[in-house]
């Protein structure tokens, strides 16, 4: 089964609920406001293996000291029980949109080991005044345009740019790529991606993984309709399910992959 915030569990609507707080309270009144997307803002969230994703909006940069306590916060909370990706931006860096998008500071799991570094030796390696970019954001602030929920704070629209089409789809295709390549390592999250940007250029739909393995279960040639099928039972219940051929990710890798080049020759000549 897959949830939206609304329609999920009290456990999980708690973990919301205490990230929400302990963030405003390290924030205080530099906070803009705190903002869900991803799976659990659009009814695709799986309990078992999917993140939460929040974006933040402050109104100045974040310190370093402010940083440090952040990290220490998501390392604790972070996968007890679900995972938490999270970004922190500031309100001069929407309001002049670049892509890709500056960010402060950074949480996923993918960190754990180097702020747990960090924070071990007093160095300052990753928790530092360093200001990098995420091509990923163009994707997360379209979502929230589109999809997103405001857990406290000013309204999405008052807060987030519109992102050119151009720069999310810039965003999206690093991910397709990416899948195209390690279909056969992870067949169920690859498959549902990169049905979602094929769905996005076809239609123009913005979705959730779960959605868009709906749609292309009963949108494509029935060859390739049965395994993304599978991939959509296995994201929204059990992993083990299903298997995978390697000949039917191949056929729905070349597939896919045509198609999304042929319209993305199309936007370019249109």
């Amino acid at each position: 089964m897959v949830y939206t915030l609304k329609t999920s569990s009290h456990e999980t609507k708690e973990f919301v609920s205490i990230i929400q707080n302990k963030i405003s309270k390290i924030i205080g009144t530099n906070l803009t406001g705190i903002y869900l997307h991803g799976s659990l803002s659009m009814g695709g969230f799986n309990p078992n293996s999917s993140d939460v994703d929040i974006l933040v909006v402050t109104k100045l940069p974040l310190p370093v000291e402010t940083k440090r306590k952040l990290a220490e916060l998501f390392l604790h909370y972070s996968a007890s029980p679900f995972p938490i990706e999270i970004s922190f931006v500031n309100e001069v860096q929407l309001k002049d949109w670049q892509h890709p998008c500056p960010f402060d500071f950074h949480y996923s799991e993918f960190w754990r080991r180097r702020y747990e570094k960090d924070l071990a030796q007093g160095s300052s390696q990753f928790l530092n005044e360093e200001v990098n970019r995420d091509e990923d954001l163009a994707a997360h602030i379209t979502i929230l345009n589109n999809r997103g929920i405001c857990l406290c704070g000013k309204p999405v629209k008052e807060v987030f740019p519109l992102v050119p089409s151009a720069d999310y789809l810039s965003s999206i295709m690093g991910d397709f790529e990416d899948c195209l390549e390690n279909i056969q390592e992870n067949p169920i999250y690859c498959i549902l991606n990169i049905i979602r940007v094929y769905w996005y250029l076809k239609e123009g739909v913005i979705s959730s993984k779960y959605e868009a393995g709906s749609w292309g279960t009963s949108s494509l040639p029935a060859q390739f309709a049965f395994t993304v099928k599978k991939a959509a039972e296995c994201y929204g219940g059990d992993k083990s399910a299903h298997t995978f051929e390697k000949q039917e990710l191949s056929l729905l890798k070349s597939f896919i992959s045509n198609k999304v080049k042929s319209l993305l020759n199309h936007r370019e000549n249109s």
